[in-house]
Parts: C-alpha cells; structure tokens; sequence
C-alpha cells in the first residue's frame, strides 16, 4: 500500500529558518556568512549555539545534535530547517531521534551528503516530503552557491516545474518514466543496506549522486545495489555532477561508460548532470518524495516534477 505523504508548510519571505548541524563540526565564519545569505533572501535564520560544539569530528555528542534536531522541529515559530553541513554522523541519530515528533510537526528539511540518511528515513518511515538541496555553510555561503529557481519552486509549493537543460542534465540512456523522486549520495544509500534503515525504493526515479569516489568505488557501490535488488523495481535513474569522480586525468575511460557497463541492462531511461548535492555552483533542490517525470532523448532531457511538495 502506498505511503501516505506529508506535505511540509510553504517556505515564505520573513519565515524563520533553523539551521541544524547533524553531522560534522562547522566554523563559524562559514555559518555566518550563510546566514548572511539566508537574511538576503528575506528569511530569518536562527541556530543554537551549541551547534557550534566540536567532538572528534562531530558537531558535538550524539545527544546534542539529535535534541537539536527535534527543538527544531517542535519550535512553533521555525518554518523550516536547513543543515549547516554533512560530513559525517548522521547516522548516529538514528536510534537516538524520536521520529513521532517529527511527523508530528512536519517542517522542510533541506540537506544532502551525509544528511541523505535522514532524508531517506524521514521520508520511509512518516512519509514526509525532505529536500535535498543546499545547505548552509557550503551553499549559501556562496556567491553562487544556491539554484533559486528550484529552491523557490520546491519550497513555495509550485504545482509543477521542471530540472531541465540549465542544470546539467542529459541522457545516457534514453527513454520516459513516471515514479517517485528519491535517493541522495551513493555512498549513504549503499551504506543503509542490511540495516534496519534501508532505503525504499519502489517505483522509484532515484537520483543518485557523490562527489570525489573513484570509478571503480562507483562501480562497487552501484553494483552492491543492484546484487541487492535495489534496481529492480526503480523505474528511473538520474545521476548528479559527480565531481571530482576520477582515477587520473588520462584515465582512459569515462564515469558515464561505468555506469553504462553496471546499469545499461536495466530497462530503464537514465540521465546524468543533475547539479544537486556536491555541485561546483548553483545547487538544485530536489523534493525527496514527490511524483515526477523523466523524459530523455538524444535532443532533449527533463525531469518535471508533478505535484507541490509543500502546502500553504
């Protein structure tokens, strides 16, 4: 039986943002000058100072960082809620958040990286609408860090709208579908199989994406999917910017031919480019979720999505 989704509250000019470090430790000076950025755009971004915590390599003690995450979602004024970084640590939270209060106060929940464990399990386990997208103090946090145009889309609940040619996307292999939005970075989606998390991903469109793995690494995770069933029941696959995703510069073989070898057995269309996730600019939001479409063609490719993944 299909999930019943939940469509967050529209982000608004004057709303009020949370900015939440779920993962690893962040600086200051980078947070800052994405609120800065947030404050541009006519929103009000707010943080606990706690946030700023360090432990090891996290952004302080698992405890922390999961009761941030739930204040957040339980504070009446906070319209939505925006990771200051991935890293790494997500997962830790997982046994320590009480994911009832998040269905029960569902908000936007914007991230990507590491931050796609959450967005996986929100959206599996209460059916909630998440977005990967920008995050704060490596998107906004630059001049052109942000894709406004689907931000705005996305996040004001526009009733459709498509990723079209100016982000990044082509065909690999052509061919049309109809599925739910879904997925996030490779190696957090690889990282979930045989746990209690793994990702759902029936009837899917699973955007895929990571940044700095080898090719053969994109090969081993691809294929620990696919031995795991996992493309069996998808009925699209788009791929991210994947930058940085090389052997060496004379390797003698692209990551597209890659993907091709694993995947070009599937009945499936395929795109790749889509600049979400670990982009070099203008990062696309993506509402986790939501129907969408996939059209491609060796003249055209789009992915439209079909309903507003927010409400008013």
């Amino acid at each position: 039986m299909p999930m019943t989704r939940i469509r967050p509250p529209a982000l608004r000019k004057g709303d009020t943002v949370g900015i939440v470090a779920p993962a690893s430790n962040i600086k200051r000076d980078l947070l800052e000058a994405g609120c800065d950025a947030l404050r541009r755009l006519g929103y009000k971004p707010v943080y606990q100072e706690s946030a700023l915590e360090q432990d090891l390599y996290f952004a302080g003690s698992v405890e922390r960082r999961a009761r941030e995450l739930e204040d957040m979602f339980l504070q009446g004024d906070v319209r939505a809620i925006i990771c200051a970084r991935g890293g790494y640590g997500t997962n830790y939270l997982l046994s320590a958040v009480d994911v009832k209060k998040i269905a029960a106060h569902p908000k936007i929940f914007v991230g990507y990286s590491d931050v796609t464990t959450l967005l996986t399990w929100f959206s599996d386990t209460t059916g909630l609408i998440t977005f990967h997208g920008p995050m704060v103090t490596k998107d906004f946090a630059l001049a052109d860090g942000v894709d406004l145009q689907s931000w705005e889309a996305a996040l004001q609940g526009k009733s459709s709208w498509t990723v079209g040619d100016d982000s990044g996307i082509h065909a690999l292999r052509e061919g049309s579908a109809e599925g739910t939005l879904y997925g996030g970075c490779l190696s957090m989606l690889a990282a979930s199989l045989g746990t209690p998390y793994e990702i759902r991903v029936q009837d899917a469109i699973l955007f895929i994406e990571d940044v700095a793995a080898k090719p053969f690494q994109i090969d081993r995770m691809l294929m620990q999917l696919k031995l795991a069933g996992k493309f069996d029941q998808v009925r699209g696959i788009v791929f991210g910017e994947m930058i940085d995703c090389v052997q060496h510069k004379e390797q003698g073989y692209t990551l597209e031919e890659i993907i091709l070898r694993v995947l070009g057995d599937l009945n499936v269309p395929i795109a790749y480019g889509v600049r979400s996730g670990h982009v070099s600019r203008g990062n696309v939001t993506l509402p986790i979720g939501v129907r969408a479409r996939l059209q491609l063609d060796s003249n055209a490719a789009s992915l439209e999505i079909l309903e507003p993944a927010t409400r008013e």
